[in-house]
Parts: structure tokens; C-alpha cells; sequence
């Protein structure tokens, strides 16, 4: 990682809303990639952290859902680390600091019984659309 880009991440806080620039990885045929391999992807979201037990991620919250409490459920992306090319702050501290730490705890809680982390559909969520008459 370039140093300029390591003192802009350095410089993140839990809360700021940023646009991360980085390749993704893909698939394709020799036949057809004329040499280019890169695949340029830009995300936004408000930054809660580096995580990763083997690989370290930029983690960005897209959704936040928040239950009671300061209880949250976030729909994320977790962009590898090394596969960043640039960050940019958007806005400085979007989320107040008191509410970017509950994203961070809420995102580092585990067995929580308000729901499950899993690849399905929120099942809280999905139960009160069909309370209020709405369709999965």
C-alpha cells in the first residue's frame, strides 16, 4: 500500500463517510483481456473500521438498521485492504461519534437475539413487513 493512501486511512474515524476507490477481483479469458486484468470499483459508506482475522478489510456501512437501544444491523462491504487504491472523506464525522461507536460495537457483537448474522434476509425485518401488509 502506497504511503499516501496508508496516512489517508490512518486518518479515518468511525463515522466519516468516505468513497473508496480499488479493484476487484475477476475472472476472463486470455482471448479477450488485452493484457488489462483491473476491474476499478468505487464504493461509499460511512467507515467503521479495519477488521479481519487473516486479511485486514476497510469496512463501509451502506444500510444501517437500528432495532432499539442503539442496537444495529449493517449491510456492509468489506474491501480487502490491499486491494485499495484510494480513500476520500466525504464528509467528516456524518455519524456523531456516540452513534459511530455503537455501529462498531453493534458490528463486533456476536449471538445477539435480536438477529443472526447470516446471509438471509432479516427475519425482524421481513416479520414487520407482514405485519403492515407489505411482500418479501
Amino acid at each position: 500500500m502506497k504511503n499516501s493512501l496508508r496516512k489517508k486511512i490512518e486518518g479515518l474515524s468511525p463515522g466519516d463517510l468516505i468513497c473508496c476507490d480499488w479493484c476487484d477481483a475477476s475472472t476472463g479469458k486470455t482471448s479477450s483481456n488485452e493484457g488489462v486484468i483491473d476491474l476499478p470499483v468505487r464504493s461509499w459508506g460511512v467507515f467503521v473500521g479495519i477488521f479481519g482475522k487473516r486479511t485486514k478489510h476497510i469496512v463501509l456501512a451502506q444500510n444501517s438498521f437500528e432495532y432499539a437501544d442503539g442496537l444495529f444491523d449493517l449491510d456492509y462491504t468489506a474491501i480487502p485492504l490491499s486491494w485499495a487504491v484510494d480513500a476520500t472523506v466525504l464528509v467528516k464525522a456524518h455519524f456523531p461519534s456516540q452513534v459511530a461507536r455503537k455501529l462498531v460495537n453493534s458490528f463486533l457483537m456476536k449471538n445477539s437475539k435480536m438477529f443472526v448474522r447470516s446471509n438471509r434476509p432479516r427475519t425482524f425485518f421481513q416479520r414487520r413487513l407482514s405485519i403492515h401488509g407489505g411482500h418479501h
